[in-house]
């Protein structure tokens, strides 16, 4: 790594559906090998500590961020002086949200909730009502959540408010290979910023997705990607001087209008 590089790790790996214990157990061995290989950062996906299984979904199979069993993930965090990102359904007023966990040294916080929420997750959660971003070691980390990811105005809030990277967990169906793969490489070269796309793989529930962890250079260019094998790690090194040299190359983002003015339109017979 240069002075001023961010290694982050996209981990991926099954979830099991409402078994939270579970689930901190296989994201406890995927930071541990992360962390091993020198990442900083690891991004796990959506809904992980959960599950994304629609038809699982209650207050039994929910967590928070003072759940006793999310301590070894505090535990391995501590140990090997890491930050983690990873998804979870938290308590949100009278309902829940569909969130992103911070896990650092000694203790766990909220830090986003989902603000574009699909049909299936609107019957069981409430959207968030503001973007976020975490700063590691200089870098400011815009956050998304899936969803969020396929409007380019989520990713370019982040971007303007002084991200240098948008890291969104996330949770594809087999299927919607092509979408994934497109969705995020074009935030990354929208906004000349890295993305960090971490995939849940493998089966949950009655549903299967499909992996494709992956990070995205500030042109779109995948720089470290996997499949749908689980689990897996995709790590890359994040360089400030990449972001500056594509930011100025290809001015988008600073070239973005606040507002396209009074359309017009010409009816030809």
């Amino acid at each position: 790594m240069t002075a001023g590089s961010l290694r982050v790790a996209a981990a991926q790996a099954e979830s099991v559906s409402g078994d939270v214990v579970a689930n901190v157990t296989t994201a406890v061995s995927l930071v541990g090998e992360a962390a091993d290989r020198g990442a900083r950062v690891v991004v796990l996906p959506e809904l992980f500590l959960t599950g994304y299984d629609p038809d699982g979904w209650s207050a039994e199979t929910c967590t928070s961020p003072q759940d006793p069993r999310l301590l070894p993930l505090v535990d391995v965090v501590t140990r090997h002086g890491v930050v983690v990102l990873v998804g979870a359904a938290v308590p949100w007023g009278q309902r829940w949200a569909l969130a992103l966990l911070l896990v650092e040294p000694g203790g766990v916080r909220t830090v986003y909730r989902k603000q574009h929420l699909t049909d299936e997750e609107k019957a069981f959660f409430t959207p968030g009502d503001g973007g976020a971003s975490v700063v590691v070691d200089g870098w400011e980390l815009g956050l998304g959540i899936c969803f969020d990811g396929c409007f380019p105005e989520h990713a370019a809030a982040a971007a303007q408010d002084g991200a240098s990277a948008y890291l969104c967990p996330s949770a594809y169906y087999v299927g919607s290979e092509h979408r994934r793969d497109l969705y995020y490489a074009a935030r990354a070269l929208d906004n000349g910023i890295y993305v960090v796309f971490a995939g849940l793989t493998g089966t949950c529930g009655t549903k299967e997705f499909n992996g494709g962890s992956a990070v995205y250079d500030p042109e779109g260019r995948p720089v470290a990607r996997v499949g749908d094998e689980s689990p897996a790690l995709a790590l890359a090194d994040l360089d400030h001087a990449e972001v500056t040299r594509v930011q100025q190359l290809n001015p988008i983002l600073r070239e973005r209008l606040p507002g396209l003015g009074v359309r017009s339109r010409l009816t030809l017979a």
